[in-house]
């Protein structure tokens, strides 16, 4: 079958490139043509456009660069309709996929969504345009299929695909091999997990680097986004000696003894790891002012929101300053009260996530729901 799939970040290409690699499993004749990655342009996929040149984030952004967005639209629309796909499979990323929903349905093309824009924390009212563009949809949070429920819309949950990749790849270098291969002195590690975005790494990481001259007795090490320029990272750095690895999060995260991490999907991958974590961020002051108008959940980490309750703490906006994130992070680089509740929310969070093999079972679904009609 002929799979048209569109990702508009890094963690959008990662799973992308994992159900890739699952359908062609399970389908041999697949071929893949994408807006993505590089990991899904390793799996084979015919690439029209990179994700990198595609991230805004924010309202203010996005107005900015409108033009280049509609642009955008137009490109993709054409490319699909040349393409003559059987599934548009949409990859979160919701301001651009729902109307690319809309388009592939209205020429006939089947649509399905893995990983559901979240809704339950805001635009519920696009669950009407999901019920009406999309064929199948496939959540990756156990309390979405209920959320769904509420509106009348039956999804798939099969698990989340991260506990696959984690554990693929916690085969990784031992601690002494890792301070070898980075020339990094033998002391703790804490990571640094900025975002994957220009825009977002601007705001959060010149906060960050504030706090390792006070904790003189750790390193620090930034987790560098795959589609960043280290010189970028080095402006922001200056003349400090913190360190950027690339290509090597969670060997990083497994190694350290705290981390510091920008709300998103990371959130979830450092407490899967293990690693005690301080969650941040700080945005456009308008982008976030309207936000926090829209907003209507407790909590931005994905840790705290399937738990249910504050299990890592979370530092927002004009919160996220030097004092409070010395005072956050000090509390859990060395063994204690605050520690231990972390690492116990931890484990309460991979029991609700579900078990390993989530890709596996998305792909088998979704050929199944292919070829029963």
């Amino acid at each position: 079958m002929r799979y048209y799939l569109i990702a508009g970040e890094a963690s959008g290409d990662l799973h992308a490139s994992n159900l890739m690699k699952e359908l062609k499993l399970q389908d041999p004749a697949a071929v893949f043509r994408a807006w993505g990655g590089d990991l899904m342009q390793n799996q084979g996929a015919d690439l029209v456009k990179h994700y990198r040149d595609l991230a805004y984030m924010g309202f203010a952004e996005v107005v900015s660069h409108l033009p280049a967005i509609l642009r955008n639209f137009r490109l993709c629309e054409k490319d699909l309709r040349s393409y003559h796909a059987d599934v548009l499979i949409l990859v979160d990323y919701p301001g651009f996929n729902l109307r690319m929903a809309k388009f592939a349905k209205q020429h006939g093309i089947r649509v399905f969504y893995y990983i559901s824009p979240q809704l339950w924390a805001w635009h519920s009212s696009r669950v009407k345009s999901i019920k009406k563009w999309v064929d199948k949809m496939f959540v990756i949070l156990p309390f979405e299929k209920e959320f769904y429920a509420r509106y009348g819309y039956d999804v798939d949950f099969h698990g989340h695909p991260l506990l696959d990749v984690i554990n693929d790849d916690m085969k990784t270098t031992g601690r002494t091999e890792f301070l070898t291969l980075n020339s990094l002195p033998d002391r703790p590690l804490i990571a640094l997990l900025p975002g994957s975005r220009k825009m977002e790494i601007e705001e959060t990481l010149k906060v960050m680097v504030l706090v390792s001259s006070t904790f003189k007795d750790y390193n620090f090490v930034i987790a560098g986004a795959p589609s960043i320029s280290i010189d970028f990272y080095k402006k922001i750095l200056q003349h400090t000696d913190i360190r950027v690895v690339t290509n090597q999060t969670y060997a990083l995260l497994s190694h350290s003894s705290a981390a510091i991490v920008t709300s998103g999907t990371a959130t979830l991958e450092a407490a899967l790891i293990g690693v005690p974590q301080v969650v941040c961020y700080r945005g456009n002051a308008l982008s976030y002012m309207i936000a926090r108008r829209l907003v209507n959940v407790k909590y931005i980490s994905l840790v705290n929101l399937i738990c249910g309750r504050l299990v890592v703490p979370e530092l927002i906006q004009q919160q996220f300053n030097r004092k409070n994130l010395e005072e956050a992070l000090g509390s859990l680089v060395e063994p204690g009260v605050a520690r231990s509740k972390v690492l116990e929310g931890y484990q309460e969070l991979r029991q609700q996530l579900g078990g390993s093999g989530a890709s596996a079972r998305v792909a088998k679904k979704m050929i199944q729901y292919l070829t029963q009609n």
